[in-house]
């Protein structure tokens, strides 16, 4: 069994940060990976991270901005995003394979 839940979100500011975090239950420290659905009900991969850590890859439109890590010892996945955009807004989910997390809502405004 399965279980993730992403929280951290909120309302932040364009250019301002933010870090979520995932934690799962039954996890298997698999690879991990971030997703995000936009207010247009798009969905995007965003990061993904091996399961030691290694192996780290980036969606285009968040390099240089966002960096993913875990900590498996406490079955957390963590996105730390920084510079905001208004295009950063939208629910962002932690993911293991099929499994995904409820999400957490992340809104980028002044």
């Amino acid at each position: 069994e399965v279980q993730l839940q992403a929280s951290g979100g909120g309302l932040v500011q364009p250019g301002g940060s933010m870090r979520l975090s995932c934690l799962g239950s039954g996890f298997t420290n698999y690879t991990m990976s971030w997703v995000r659905r936009n207010p247009g009900k798009e969905f995007e991969w965003v990061s993904a991270i091996k399961s030691d850590g290694t192996g780290i890859r980036y969606a285009e439109s968040v390099k240089g901005r966002f960096a993913i890590s875990r900590d498996n010892a406490e079955s957390a996945l963590y996105l730390q995003m920084n510079y905001v955009e208004p295009g950063d807004s939208g629910v962002y989910y932690c993911t293991q394979g099929t499994y995904w997390g409820q999400g957490t809502l992340v809104t980028v405004s002044s």
